[in-house]
């Protein structure tokens, strides 16, 4: 097997991570520093950051209710990183990102193929937000935000939009650029003041049963994704 892919097969990370630390020289299989190219099986020595690799692990998949404040980038010498607060015990990673100035729903696997599906845009999974901003829209906003805006050089997807209140819309996304929801805000005209994402694919995040900075297992069963799109 690939060597990124056995590394997101063994839970130590996903495969974009695993190229990474492969780049960065974290990696050695069998003594020697690691190659992009390299092939693996469980009979080979992989370490990664000084940690042997032993094998695939069971998949695991937990939701995390995110607090504005939490950085999703695993830095051990940053006290708001999210590694910090991930289940004891568990090598378990972030699939995509809120950032830090976002709250809600996020997904943490050591499942690197399943995080592939929720992530690569090819798969167009859904997600959805519940986003005020610093002052009241009014139509035209809702369909310039639907048919889509310039963010870092590409237009981005037609998505869905609808408003709640005078300042509040919901947002359902097929597409995950950086910032994204933020950007087309500020194209339009307006600030985000708060971001909260309140469902990935068929899982809804409940307030009351998962209080923020709180998790809870998830069974792979439970989550249902959308077939690749042709």
């Amino acid at each position: 097997m690939r060597l990124a892919k056995y590394l997101s097969h063994c839970g130590v990370c996903s495969r974009r991570q695993a190229s990474r630390l492969i780049e960065a020289a974290e990696v050695t299989v069998n003594g020697r520093p690691a190659n992009h190219i390299d092939h693996v099986t469980d009979a080979d020595d992989v370490i990664v950051s000084g940690r042997p690799v032993s094998g695939p692990a069971p998949k695991k998949l937990y939701a995390y209710h995110k607090p504005v404040g939490i950085d999703c980038k695993l830095r051990p010498d940053d006290a708001s990183s999210l590694i910090h607060y991930l289940p004891p015990g568990e090598r378990v990673y972030p699939i995509g990102r809120l950032d830090k100035d976002s709250r809600g729903l996020l997904l943490l696997t050591n499942d690197g193929e399943l995080c592939n599906r929720l992530i690569h845009p090819d798969h167009h999974q859904e997600k959805e937000y519940r986003v005020v901003v610093d002052r009241p829209f009014d139509a035209q906003f809702c369909a310039q935000m639907r048919a889509g805006v310039p963010v870092d050089g590409v237009m981005t997807q037609p998505c869905r939009v609808e408003p709640v209140t005078a300042d509040t819309f919901t947002i359902i996304l097929k597409q995950g650029l950086n910032r994204q929801i933020r950007k087309m805000a500020r194209y339009c005209g307006y600030r985000v003041v708060d971001l909260y994402r309140v469902r990935i694919a068929n899982l809804h995040l409940d307030a009351q049963a998962l209080p923020p900075g709180h998790y809870q297992a998830i069974a792979l069963t439970q989550l249902e994704l959308l077939e690749k799109e042709k």
